[in-house]
Order: structure tokens, then C-alpha cells, then sequence
């Protein structure tokens, strides 16, 4: 997908004004540049309105100097840049790595600077508008999408697993309209998914695309979340705003198989090629699309005629080495490069020592140049054009030349030769109308297609306006289909909620007076459910139905609770405690010391339905008995126990007095 063009919206440049980025409150100077209205709009404002201002307007750029006068660190940056809208790009419009001071690249465009800050930041606009400077990235072109729960699943415990089922069900439910959406968009992706009880806990979609190209929007709706984050680079890289042809070396290695490499003026290597099938005209829009050749090189002396040919057809200067390179030193000077066969080897040496043999001319030129030229344009010129570094900096300067003496000298007679020139003089005179008149001609046919240019741009902005209308309306297409599953949950829940209604007023019925009128002459009475003797579930069975005097309560799980437990279930002052399992002692104690029966379950015979259950009155009655005769034996054997004990304290006592006399 294209990146956006500076024409498309405003663009906003930016300068630190007071403050510091690693502060609190730093003020910056702010400049909209708005080229659909040909104006300026200055001002200053805090971090927090910068942001505001960004994510109203959405500008296409964001221009500063200097990207950490946005963030403190690096870590801060990549989050300013998460932040930033969909269409706008932090462009950095000083360069890239090693950026050049503002005022040295507003000279060499033909900006007005001045070192204001509110200067400074409308250079910075006017850079990024005439597409100077890297824009800065921290993602790639990837974005995860991740379908998950929306809610823990529990501890576990008999409730938890139609709980559960449920959550999983849904999470798959989501990951298939995710998938279906996705399908439909015709998006590259990638799925995995981690199969769970009742459907899947998680499914991640790792996408070929930008978020703002995926027609799903995070959510988080009971049951499920769907997140969307892009994915992020290893560090903070820089990207052209257009892509320059920049002179290059070509080495070329004819034969057979023709192959080519494309080396920079600093030595570095941008491409390869090689085919047995390719033409010259295949070859030659292959370079064309990789620089401007500057210097042809081959590896042999001397230069082959197809090499020569290439050598023309671009106008460049040509290398050759005094003798044929030696496989050798090829395979040396190469040794830090990849390449997938012997030809594109021979290309690339050819092409590296040619820039080794020119490393000292480039130099020399390169400190002539001063910093407003561009450099590589001149050492090209000088090298492929054999001008003096001087010549072509005249010609850079577009110098206006010398007025032409005016002062009245007498005529004489030509000669044959000065007839010639003033002829010739005339025939350039002539051309130089005509050539007048093309450029006319020229300029008549460029204002025709600049208005072709605006018809184009308008009709990108309908469509454009027609695209956002598309996808508001998926949008709220997409609402509407959240809020009806979120209306199916609600009847669900709804449904679930008058069950567990009849349920409770069952548990009224046989929880009063009037329980004869419901049991009849079936011998029954209430129990009350808990399926672990924890304070969590004397709390939750208190809340859900209600712990009174006189329940009877069945313990489930009967182990595990201490001495507080025991207090708060002796608080409720149930009539009798039937358990599974084993308490422990000081449970036990305690309960014991309420005066609260605790008997075994087993010989009771107990009927549940969810947490609600019924007992036979007459077996509840029996254990209550046998707990009292139980209870009546222990006080007793408690008793002769501490009687023992009182009586072996008084006669050790007698006996420590008779050694004491």
C-alpha cells in the first residue's frame, strides 16, 4: 500500500520551544502547513495538545529535525509511534542516522530557516511537504490478531466446567468470524490455535497487512477479548520519503550467462544479477531501475564490446585493469559478499575495484563540493564527463554569465572564418527560437496534465471519502452484530437466572413453616449444600440462599478447615453438621464446644438437586441422637480426665513438700 502523499491532508512541523523531551511539560512550536488551502497556522502548545491535535486532524506527516525531541528514549518513541494515526508518518527531515543540521538542508531545498523555534518547525513542514527527509519506523507491515478469553475460568470445582465449556465455545465462535472476515478481505495470514475443553482458549492470526487494512476492531465482550497489535521491527528504521536514483558503479560480466553488479560510490553493494536467457534491453532496465552508471567496469583487458556497448548507451566513463584480474585476487576482494555463481563473482570484483581504483579521486572531489551541491552529482560529472569539479559547479550555480560589451567599435571586413561563425550564430539563434517555441509547446502540454494531475487528485479524494463511508458502515455493521450476540448472552443469562429463581423459591418452600404443606407425609427436611468446608463457601452459600438457625448443613468435603472456619459456621447455629470425610481436630473442637451435632452423611439418606437437597426427618433426628450420646460420653471421659490429671498434680505437689522437710 502506497504511503500517503503530503498533498493528501496537512502536515505538521514541529520544534522543541521550552522544555526538554525527558521532562514532564515541554512546549513545542508548532506549524500546519495546509496545501489545500495554500496557508500557515502557528502555534504553541503542550505534549498533550500536540496529540490532540494529531489525532483530530490526522495529518499525513509529522516533520521535526530531531525525532527524540518527541521521546525520551527509544522505548518512548516506539510508543509515540504506536500511537500516531494510520495515515500520519514521523518523518525526520534531517537525514537518517547521521542527520545534517536543519539550516544546511533548508539552504540546499530553498526553504526560508531562521533559528526560532517556530522557524525552525516550518522549515521542517515545508521539508516534508517537497518529500525531504526518512520516515521513521518501528513496525513492519505484520499485525497479530489474537482471539482470547475474556475472563478467568476459575479455580475449578463442581460448577466450573459447563462455565468453562462455555467461555471456549465462544472463543471459537469469535475466532471463526475472525477467520471468515479475514477470508473475505482476501488477507495473507497464518493461524494458530490452541485446541481447550469445549472449543479453544486462544487463536492468534498472524496477518500480511496493517492494522488499518484489517476489518476488525479490538473488543472485549464478556466471554472473549480480540487484540491487534502490529508487529514490531528489531530497532527504529529509516525509510526514504522517495526513492532517488543514486550513480552507481556497474561491473559487468558478458558471455554465456551475462551478469551485472550495482556498487555505490562508498563501496557498498545494492544488487546482483545473472541470466542465460536475458537480452540487452532486459539488462539494461534492470540497471536503469537500480541507478544512474556513472562508471562501467569488466574484469578483462580489454574491454569487451558488449560491455563497451553498455558503456555508451549510458554515456558513463569506463574501466578496464592493466591486466586480466586473476581468479585469485577475485575470489579475495569478494570474500565479504554473498553471490550465487562465478559470473555475478567476476561482475562484482570488476565494479569493487573500480571504485577502489577512483576511492582517492572521489575523495578529492567530494572536499571541493561545498555542502549546499550534491555531492554524488558532481563526482559523477567529473568522472563520467572528465569536467573540472569547478566547471560543473559553475554549471550547478546556474550562473547568469557576463553582460555583453554594448560599446560601439567600428566594423570591418570578415574573413571567410568569422563569416562561418556569424552564420552559425544565426543558425543557433534560430534553433534556439524554435527551441523557445517547443518549450511553449512543453510548458502548454504540462499545464494540461497538471489539471489532469488535480482531476486525478480529486477523484482520489472521492474515492478515498467513499472508502470511509465503506467502512463506516462496516463498522456499524459489525456493532450491530456484537450487540445482537450480546442481546443472545443477555436472553441466556436471562434464562439461566429464572432457573436458578424456581430453584431458590423450591428452597423458600422447604425452608419455612409451611414445608409440611410441600413434603406431605414424606418424613423430609431441608439441607443446605456446601461443597467445601472453606470460608469462602460458608460466604457464597450465605449470599446465594442463605445460612440461618437451624439448617441443616451437608459438608461435602469436610477436611482441610481450621479453627476460624469452624467459628463462622458455628456462628450460623445449624442444627445439625453432616460431613464426608474427616474434620480436623480443632474444627472438630470447636463445633464441639458450640454444642453444633456433626455426624457422618452415609447413614443419611440425602437427595440433591444442584445445591439444594432433602433428608429424611426421622434419619436426621437418629444422627442428632447418636451425636448426643456420643457427646454426653465424651464430656464424661473429658472429665475423668482432667480429674486424673488435677489428682496426679496434688500428689506430685505432696510429694515435692515431704522432700522439701
Amino acid at each position: 500500500m502506497n504511503a500517503p502523499s503530503p498533498t493528501d491532508g496537512p502536515v505538521f512541523g514541529v520544534d522543541i520551544q521550552s522544555g526538554d523531551a525527558r521532562g514532564d511539560s515541554p512546549t513545542y512550536a508548532l506549524v500546519i502547513l495546509r496545501p489545500d488551502e495554500e496557508r500557515l497556522d502557528r502555534d504553541a502548545v503542550s505534549r498533550r495538545k500536540l496529540r490532540r491535535l494529531i489525532e483530530g486532524e490526522e495529518p499525513t506527516r509529522l516533520a521535526v529535525d530531531n525525532m527524540y525531541e518527541l521521546a525520551a528514549d527509544k522505548n518512548a518513541l516506539v510508543g509515540f509511534l504506536r500511537g500516531l494515526p494510520a495515515g500520519t508518518d514521523l518523518v525526520q527531515v534531517t537525514g537518517a542516522n547521521r542527520p545534517e543540521p536543519l539550516s544546511r538542508v533548508a539552504s540546499r531545498y530553498g526553504v526560508p530557516y531562521g533559528k526560532k523555534p517556530m522557524q525552525e518547525a516550518e522549515a521542517a513542514a515545508r521539508l516534508a511537504h517537497r518529500n525531504v527527509g526518512q520516515r521513521v519506523t518501528a513496525f513492519s507491515d505484520t499485525t497479530t490478531v489474537k482471539v482470547a478469553r475474556g475472563r478467568s475460568t476459575g479455580k475449578g470445582g463442581w460448577s466450573q466446567d459447563r462455565y468453562t465449556r462455555r467461555i471456549h465455545g465462544n472463543v471459537r465462535k469469535a475466532a471463526r468470524e475472525v477467520e471468515s472476515e479475514l477470508d473475505d478481505a482476501n488477507l495473507d495470514y497464518e493461524k494458530d490455535a490452541t485446541e481447550k475443553y469445549g472449543g479453544l482458549s486462544n487463536a492468534i492470526f498472524t496477518v500480511e497487512a496493517r492494522p488499518e487494512d484489517i476489518p476488525i476492531s479490538a473488543t472485549r465482550n464478556g466471554d472473549v477479548r480480540i487484540e491487534i497489535e502490529r508487529e514490531r521491527r528489531d530497532g527504529i528504521e529509516f525509510e526514504p520519503l522517495v526513492k532517488r536514483r543514486d550513480h552507481v558503479i556497474v561491473g559487468i560480466d558478458p558471455g554465456t550467462t551475462t551478469a551485472a553488479a550495482v556498487v555505490g560510490i562508498d563501496g557498498t553493494v545494492h544488487d546482483l544479477y545473472s541470466s542465460r536467457t536475458g537480452d540487452t534491453a532486459e539488462l539494461t532496465e534492470w540497471l536503469i531501475e537500480r541507478g544512474r552508471p556513472m562508471l562501467v567496469a569488466a574484469d578483462v583487458t580489454p574491454m569487451p564490446e558488449t560491455v563497451e556497448k553498455f558503456r555508451r548507451s549510458f554515456d558513463a566513463a569506463g574501466w578496464i585493469p592493466e591486466s586480466d584480474l586473476p581468479v585469485d585476487e577475485k575470489l579475495h576482494r569478494t570474500r565479504d559478499h554473498a553471490y550465487e555463481n562465478d559470473h555475478e563473482r567476476d561482475a562484482l570484483a570488476a565494479a569493487l575495484y573500480a571504485v577502489d581504483d577512483h576511492a582517492d579521486q572521489f575523495e578529492r572531489i567530494a572536499a571541493k563540493v561545498p555542502p549546499q551541491f550534491d555531492r554524488e552529482e558532481v563526482i559523477a560529472r567529473v568522472v563520467s564527463g572528465e569536467e573540472s569539479v569547478e566547471a560543473v559547479l559553475r554549471d550547478l550555480r546556474d550562473d547568469d554569465g557576463g553582460e555583453a560589451d554594448d560599446e560601439e567599435h567600428e566594423e570591418r571586413e570578415l574573413t571567410d572564418e568569422e563569416q562561418r561563425i556569424r552564420d552559425l550564430e544565426a543558425q543557433v539563434e534560430r534553433l534556439k527560437s524554435h527551441t523557445e517555441e517547443l518549450e511553449a509547446e512543453l510548458e502548454e502540454k504540462e499545464n494540461e496534465i497538471r489539471e489532469y494531475e488535480r482531476e486525478l487528485s480529486d477523484a482520489r479524494k472521492r474515492e478515498r471519502r467513499e472508502a470511509r463511508e465503506r467502512r463506516e458502515v462496516n463498522r456499524l455493521e459489525r456493532r450491530a452484530e456484537r450487540l445482537e450476540r450480546e442481546r443472545d448472552e443477555a436472553i441466556a443469562e436471562n434464562e439461566q437466572l429464572h432457573d436458578k429463581l424456581a430453584r431458590l423459591k423450591t428452597l423458600w418452600k422447604i425452608d419455612h413453616s409451611d414445608f409440611s404443606d410441600v413434603a406431605g407425609d414424606r418424613d423430609l427436611v431441608a439441607v443446605k449444600v456446601l461443597p467445601q468446608f472453606t470460608r469462602d463457601a460458608i460466604e457464597r452459600a450465605d449470599e446465594e440462599f442463605g445460612l440461618a438457625s437451624g439448617d441443616v448443613v451437608y459438608l461435602r468435603d469436610a477436611s482441610g478447615a481450621g479453627t476460624s472456619t469452624a467459628e463462622r459456621l458455628a456462628e450460623t447455629e445449624p442444627r445439625l453438621v453432616l460431613k464426608n470425610g474427616n474434620l480436623s481436630e480443632e474444627a472438630d473442637a470447636v463445633l464441639f464446644d458450640h454444642g453444633i451435632p456433626v455426624a457422618p452423611a452415609d447413614p443419611v439418606t440425602i437427595q440433591e438437586i444442584d445445591e439444594l437437597a432433602v433428608a429424611r426427618e426421622s434419619e436426621v433426628e437418629g444422627a442428632i441422637s447418636d451425636w448426643e450420646d456420643r457427646a454426653e460420653e465424651r464430656r464424661r471421659e473429658q472429665t475423668e480426665s482432667m480429674m486424673d490429671r488435677v489428682i496426679s498434680e496434688h500428689r506430685a505437689d505432696e510429694r515435692l513438700e515431704d522432700r522439701g522437710t
